[in-house]
């Protein structure tokens, strides 16, 4: 018992004084105005917010979370092949590959119109 209150008291104060030598030893001295205000998006939070959105921010905001959350569905279609029919399984993960192949396809094409 007496040699874990050691470990954790020893633990406690290196690890306090890690944390004030790194205090002392920082350089964020400077108060910059734009470091110290929010980040908005793009948006200057001290002027109007009745700014127009760009429309393109937005879709690939969208983009980015609908390809985000296809990874969280792509997961577990390896794990569930012991479990299911298999073709059943082969059949549900072409399906799901190919909706988003073309997805991916359909915002490919829209980018390379919108850049020419």
């Amino acid at each position: 018992m007496f040699t874990m209150l050691m470990i954790l008291l020893l633990t406690f104060f290196i690890s306090c004084l890690v944390m004030i030598i790194s205090t002392i030893l920082s350089k964020k001295t400077i108060m910059d105005r734009e470091k110290n205000s929010p980040y908005e998006c793009g948006f200057d939070p001290k002027s109007s917010a009745r700014l127009p959105f760009s429309l393109r921010f937005f879709l690939i905001a969208v983009i980015f979370l609908i390809f985000d959350v296809e990874i969280t569905l792509l997961l577990p279609i390896a794990s569930t092949l012991n479990l299911t029919n298999i073709f059943s399984w082969f059949f549900t993960s072409i399906t799901f590959l190919l909706i988003l192949l073309m997805g991916l396809y359909y915002e490919w094409f829209q980018g390379a119109l919108n850049w020419s």
